[in-house]
């Protein structure tokens, strides 16, 4: 009978401890929280665990969350990693060089050695432009697959279009400084170079856009005038058309005008449309990140590279086209001053733009430098030169000082950002994990 009672007591204080402990495992979560909440600590004291950090941190794929990528101590990578973030954007930098070269080309005020000057600017954009092309195509060869997901990629694939905005401004200050009058064949080389330029435009204008239709479901808060890029190309068809017209005969100038005027105004109206997201964006989610203000100078750019070339390709209508195949006069004149009229109305749009852009650059300026920068340049060079256009067709000297003015003012602009660019590239402010177009931060 004790060993009865015995057994039963044991039985009891079993199931009692069982009682107990039971609610206890409803604390093993928390306790296990609490463990990994340890675990980073436990790790750090391992050298083997260390090390295998040390090694995801220096590997190819590691994300940026691993690092603080604005801590000024982060760790420093190497040149084939730094590589895999060149990114299309880099083009914009060749852009505005070409955009500075023929700037310095139309100045209304010019002085000995001016144009000696722009030619050492058109050479060196030329090494510029080679040494990117360089570069990519040795990111492209090192890190297999990179091309296919930079053109894909929701944010750096609409900087894919900067490399044939970089080419325009190759093709047109080549024109301006390299092509003789009165050398027929690098003339019809010039002409050659404006109908593929305007072909491949064409394809990337549509494809780009499919491509971005297809792929892509973006919101209206998420808007950013990069949208405009991939019509921008074939918009600058036109700006080509009008500064390769005067040099070319009057059978293929009057082509190259009718086609010019049919890339501008198709650029122009998809610009339209983009303006209408644009400022819906703005009202709805307000000005964009303080990093990323500066490309609101993008929209500054389709009026005024369109007013530029809208009187441009007027001036370029030969004589012999005063009188078309039925006969019925065409006035050269009223055509100059439609255009001039249409160019007026264009430019005070783009100056509304630029207006907008520099209150909201002012009001939050960057902190870290972004290759977005150079729109600062670029699309007010498009300005500038619309202006020096009007005021040389107004025959109005105070308009010419002001692009004067203008000029001046964009030089120390594209030093300001060149400087920002080189320190960049040496601190590892770019070509860096998440600090590039190839991340999406926005």
């Amino acid at each position: 009978m004790n060993d009865r009672l015995r057994a039963k007591s044991w039985c009891d204080l079993v199931k009692s401890n069982r009682r107990t402990r039971i609610p206890s495992f409803g604390n093993l979560r928390s306790l296990k929280a609490d463990a990994s909440k340890e675990e980073p600590d436990s790790m750090a004291t391992t050298p083997k665990l260390e090390a295998q950090v040390d090694n995801e941190k220096n590997a190819h794929n590691y994300h940026p969350d691993d690092i603080d990528i604005y801590d000024p101590n982060r760790p420093k990578l190497g040149f084939k990693h730094r590589l895999h973030h060149f990114t299309w954007a880099w083009y914009t930098f060749p852009m505005s060089t070409g955009g500075l070269s023929l700037l310095i080309f139309a100045q209304p005020h010019q002085f000995p050695g001016l144009k000696s000057i722009g030619m050492v600017v058109y050479v060196v954009n030329i090494g510029i432009f080679v040494a990117v092309s360089a570069m990519m195509a040795a990111r492209f060869l090192i890190h297999p697959g990179d091309m296919s997901k930079s053109l894909k990629h929701p944010r750096e694939g609409f900087f894919v279009p900067t490399f044939f905005l970089a080419t325009a401004t190759l093709v047109t200050s080549t024109s301006r400084y390299a092509i003789p009058t009165s050398d027929a064949g690098l003339i019809w080389g010039v002409q050659g170079a404006f109908w593929v330029y305007l072909v491949l435009t064409l394809v990337l204008a549509v494809g780009q856009y499919s491509l971005v239709f297809a792929a892509h479901s973006f919101g209206l808060q998420t808007m950013m005038p990069t949208w405009i890029l991939p019509i921008f190309p074939i918009m600058l068809s036109g700006t080509i058309a009008s500064v390769i017209a005067e040099t070319e005969p009057a059978a293929s100038a009057v082509s190259i005008i009718v086609a010019g005027i049919s890339c501008q105004g198709l650029g122009f109206a998809v610009a339209v449309m983009m303006y209408a997201h644009m400022v819906g964006r703005l009202m709805q989610a307000g000005l964009p990140n303080r990093e990323h203000r500066p490309g609101l100078f993008m929209c500054v750019g389709p009026p005024a590279f369109t007013a530029l070339a809208l009187i441009g390709m007027a001036q370029g209508v030969p004589e012999v086209a005063s009188h078309d195949k039925a006969g019925l006069p065409v006035d050269l004149n009223t055509i100059r001053t439609m255009a001039l009229i249409s160019a007026i109305f264009l430019w005070s749009v783009s100056l509304w733009w630029f207006g907008i852009a520099v209150v909201a650059v002012i009001q939050s300026v960057p902190k870290y430098f972004h290759l977005g920068w150079w729109a600062m340049v670029f699309p007010n060079t498009g300005f500038i030169l619309a202006t020096i256009s009007i005021g040389q067709e107004l025959g109005n000297d105070g308009v010419l000082w002001f692009a004067t003015v203008l000029s001046v003012c964009l030089l120390g602009m594209y030093f300001f950002v060149l400087f920002f660019n080189i320190r960049a590239v040496i601190t590892q402010d770019i070509m860096y994990p998440g600090r590039d177009e190839d991340f999406e931060d926005h």
